[in-house]
């Protein structure tokens, strides 16, 4: 069992506190922007998670090799999706996505 004071325990809590406000964020915010922001925060969990997995399992320079791999795509996740809300925004003029949401065909 993990303890909480060791180190791999507040690591732990680390990630848990950064998937709370990653899914807080991310169910809240309706700004395109802020919700981009909020993804990025859940993956950083996610990012931290895997180096935690690899150090409790011995299994280092794996974790290493995937968490890097994830922050590239993660990088190019935020580049796309912020290129994205740059245009709505000159188009649409605003980044509500409740306003963004509406159908027409």
């Amino acid at each position: 069992m993990l303890s909480w004071l060791t180190p791999a325990g507040v690591v732990l809590s680390c990630v848990i506190g950064l998937f709370g406000v990653g899914f807080y964020a991310l169910l809240m915010m309706r700004n395109l922007i802020k919700m981009v922001v909020a993804l990025q925060i859940l993956i950083k969990g996610a990012i931290l998670a895997l180096a935690l997995a690899g150090h409790v399992n011995g299994f280092v320079q794996l974790a290493q090799s995937m968490a890097i791999t994830a922050i590239v795509a993660d990088t190019m996740v935020a580049i796309i999706g912020l290129s994205l809300a740059v245009q709505v925004k000159r188009r649409k003029r605003t980044l509500d996505v409740q306003k963004l949401s509406t159908l027409r065909g």
